[in-house]
C-alpha cells in the first residue's frame, strides 16, 4: 500500500506529540496524514480519546493506516472493536506505556487499564526500546505477541520521543514503509 492509498491518522500520547516530535514531522511530510486532536491532551479520559479515534477512523473515506505513539498505543488497543471492519488497514504502534504498572503518572485515567489481551483485527507492528522508562521490552513483547503484532526491538532508544533524540527519525519513517509494502 502506498501513502497515497490511505487516510494516515496520528495519534500522539500525553501533551500530543510537540514540534520536534517524530509524529508531527510525519504528520507534515506525509500528504495523506492528520493528527487525531483530543480534546484534552493533558488529562487523558480513555472513554473519550477512543472515541475520538473511533470517529475519526469512521470519517475517513479511505482504508485507515494508525500511527501510534505512547498512550496514543493504549488508546489504539482500546478503540479497535469499535471500528469497522475492513476500515483499518493496518497500525504502525511506537513506544508502549505500560498502563498497568502502579507507577504511571496520576493525569492518566486507570481506566485504560487493564490493557486488552485480544488480537488486532488488523496488521499491527509494536516498536519497542530496550531502556523505555515506561515499559520494560518484555512486557511491549508479550503485548504484541497477545496482539498478533509484529515486534520491532528498537534497542537502547527511551521512550522513541524528541527528548530521546526521535525528532525526525528516520529510520522509523523506513520501517513504516516497510509495513506498509506488506499491506
Amino acid at each position: 500500500m502506498r501513502t497515497s492509498d490511505a487516510d494516515i491518522l496520528i495519534v500522539p500520547g500525553l501533551s500530543g506529540s510537540g514540534p520536534d516530535h517524530w509524529q508531527t514531522r510525519w504528520e507534515q511530510k506525509l500528504s495523506t496524514a492528520r493528527r487525531v486532536e483530543q480534546a484534552d491532551w493533558e488529562r487523558p479520559i480513555r472513554e473519550l480519546w477512543t472515541e475520538r479515534v473511533a470517529s475519526e477512523v469512521a470519517a475517513s473515506a479511505r482504508p485507515v493506516i494508525l500511527v501510534a505513539h505512547s498512550l496514543g498505543v493504549p488508546t489504539v488497543v482500546h478503540a479497535a472493536g469499535r471500528f469497522a471492519p475492513g476500515a483499518v488497514a493496518g497500525a504502525f504502534l511506537v513506544g508502549l506505556p505500560d498502563v498497568e504498572r502502579p507507577d504511571m503518572p496520576s493525569e492518566i485515567d486507570p481506566a485504560f487499564s487493564p490493557l486488552p489481551r485480544d488480537p488486532l483485527p488488523f496488521p499491527s507492528v509494536l516498536v519497542a526500546s530496550r531502556d523505555d522508562p515506561y515499559c520494560i521490552y518484555e512486557r511491549a513483547e508479550d503485548f504484541a505477541y497477545s496482539w498478533g503484532s509484529a515486534i520491532v526491538d528498537a534497542g537502547q532508544a527511551g521512550h522513541m520521543n524528541a527528548e530521546s533524540g526521535y525528532g525526525p527519525w528516520p529510520e522509523g519513517l523506513m520501517r513504516f514503509a516497510g509495513f506498509l509494502k506488506l499491506l
